[in-house]
Parts: C-alpha cells; structure tokens; sequence
C-alpha cells in the first residue's frame, strides 16, 4: 500500500450484529453500512481508511454454505492488494465453519482476516457488537514495521482474538460466545491489545492462492453406545459419499464389534475417507493409544488428531475439491495445512 495509514476492508454478509431495531415495530432489520459512522461514531477517531461492503441480500448464518464462502474470498481477492486488512461481519451460529473454510480457500495469506459479530445487535443498548467491531477493525489494521501484524483468519469476539480454524461455538446465551480448547488466544483485548506473538501463523512469502473448488459430499457417524448397525450401515454406504466424519469416544476409540469394523473397512475399500474426531472439545486422537482405536488404524482410518469437527467439515471439502490421488488426499488430511491441528 502506498497510503501513510492502514486500510481496511469490512464486509457485512448477515447476521445479528448488523441489525437495527424499528422502534416502532420493534422488529430487527439490517442497517445501511454506507452510514455505518452514524451507528458507531467511535469509528471516527481511528486514523485507518475504512470501506465496506455489504451482501445485496444479507443472510442468517444458519443459511451459510460454499458459495457464500467462495464469494467471501472472491472479494478478498479482488481487493487484496487495495487494503491491508479485513473485517466480515457474520452471524455466530456458523462463525468457525467460515472461518475454518476461509483459512484453506486462502493460501498463502499475508493480511489478516478477522471474523467477528455479536450477541446483541448493534441497535440494542447493551450490545456486544460495538466493542467487538471496533476491536476487530483495529486488529486488522494493526502493523509493526509498515507489515500486518496479524496474517491469518481469526475469530474476535469477546476481548479474544482466536485462530478461526480452531473454534468452536459453545454458548448462545453469554457474550463469551467461543473457545479454542486446543490452542491460545492469539491476542487479548484489555487497557491494551496483548498480542501472543509466539502462537501468530508466520507470514507467507508467496503470492496469495485462492481454492474455490469445493467438494461436499460428506457425511457424519456419531458414535454412541448401543449404535444400531443397521443406521451405521445405511450412512457408510450412502450413494455419493466421499468422506465419512466419525466422531468417536475419548482419544479416538470406537466399538471393536466385528460387524463395525467389517463395515468400516468395507467402506473404506470402496476409496471412501473415514476421518476420525473426537467428540471430547479438548484432547485429540492417537489411534492406538487404546486397543480399541488400534484397528481402526490397522484398516485405514485417517487421524484428525486435535482438530474441531468444524474445521474437519472444511478441510474435508477443501481436500475432496482438490484433483489428487486418495492416498494424497489422506495424507493432506494429517498434515498441519493452517495451523489447524497439532500433530
């Protein structure tokens, strides 16, 4: 950027924060961006170039799925080299699921990508929006050196700056909406923003790369005592599948029932993916730890290791999507791509 101070880049797809309350009906309905000073007059005082862009029809994250994220990172694309960062604005039900897909579609990113919202709207008194907004567009303008201190797609919401891909969403009704049991917060907001420099993505020195080919014919297997085999069945070899998720016990353990892991072979045989994640929100899979995970790494299933079932859920498109050999597509399944996982 040839501009004496940062510039940044919001862009509003939907979602809780960007709603107003008609007083008179007492409705929410999103509000006009291009007045976004108006609603947030603080944003006045920050010495970065600030644009926006809203979505023509903005939509509930609940309704999220690939195109949404193919567009998000066209537009990060189209406008890579005109800002320094950027802000989304995006519901929370589905905030990690787009954050873990956008943190695969970019590769090699050097800007930040901050997702953020909020529990209340913008409108209410007593909203988390403001503090949240405000905090993410100084994130993502922050530098050391004239370079992006952050560069990496992350999650801000409540005084946390998070890696994306590592989220989760567990509370709906306080405004500590998310957590990372997995890694730390890569910032925190107090009297100052602390960064933790140490658990920051390194900067790529390579030009950006942007996947828009998305595969999602994916289905998932959560385990659970009693499991009928005939529902087991009829989901492993459901028509089309290409990856089954299977969420198992503790560190990656499942039933050892010879009908089980016939079926599960079978279907692996068939050059279906199982990919193995815990249903635990902290630890991780180490198939073979236990002796009832050591046949499921006998027959083939792939480890997810620590990794969230809605980073796993994006990393299986983004993978399924890429023109490779299955044996490929395993082992970039086991391999820290982002930053998603720790194996």
């Amino acid at each position: 950027m040839t501009n004496s101070k940062p510039s940044v880049l919001l862009i509003y797809t939907g979602g809780t924060i960007g709603m107003m309350q008609d007083h008179r009906t007492g409705e929410l309905k999103p509000f006009n961006f291009k007045a976004l000073s108006k609603q947030i007059p603080e944003l006045e005082k920050f010495d970065i170039q600030l644009s926006s862009i809203s979505f023509k029809n903005p939509i509930d994250s609940s309704n999220m799925n690939p195109q949404v994220w193919i567009e998000l990172v066209t537009i990060i694309k189209d406008h890579y080299h005109q800002y320094d960062g950027f802000v989304i604005l995006h519901g929370s039900d589905t905030m990690s699921y787009t954050a873990s897909a956008l943190s695969f579609m970019l590769e090699n990113l050097s800007k930040p990508v901050i997702l953020t919202g909020s529990q209340l709207p913008i409108g209410i008194i007593r909203t988390d929006g403001k503090e949240n907004l405000i905090t993410a567009i100084e994130i993502a303008s922050a530098q050391k050196n004239g370079k992006p201190l952050v560069t990496e797609v992350c999650v801000y919401f409540e005084y946390k700056l998070y890696r994306g891909n590592r989220t989760y969403k567990y509370n709906s009704a306080h405004f500590d909406a998310f957590k990372s049991p997995n890694y730390p917060a890569l910032a925190e907001a107090g009297v100052k923003i602390q960064y933790n420099v140490n658990a920051l993505l390194k900067p790529s020195k390579k030009a950006l790369t942007v996947h828009t080919t998305l595969e999602n014919d994916i289905a998932v297997l959560k385990l659970f005592p009693g499991i009928s085999k005939k529902i087991t069945l009829s989901i492993l070899n459901s028509l089309d599948v290409k990856a089954v998720i299977m969420e198992t016990f503790g560190a990656g353990n499942a039933c050892t029932d010879e009908w089980f892991l016939t079926a599960l072979k079978q279907t692996i045989d068939r050059g279906v993916i199982i990919y193995n994640v815990t249903q635990c929100a902290e630890g991780k899979v180490i198939q073979g730890m236990y002796e009832t995970s050591s046949a499921l790494k006998k027959i083939g299933v792939v480890s997810g290791y620590d990794i969230t079932f809605e980073s796993a859920v994006t990393k299986l498109m983004y993978v399924l999507g890429k023109k490779q050999t299955l044996e490929k597509r395993k082992q970039l399944l086991e391999t820290n791509l982002r930053g998603e996982i720790t194996n």
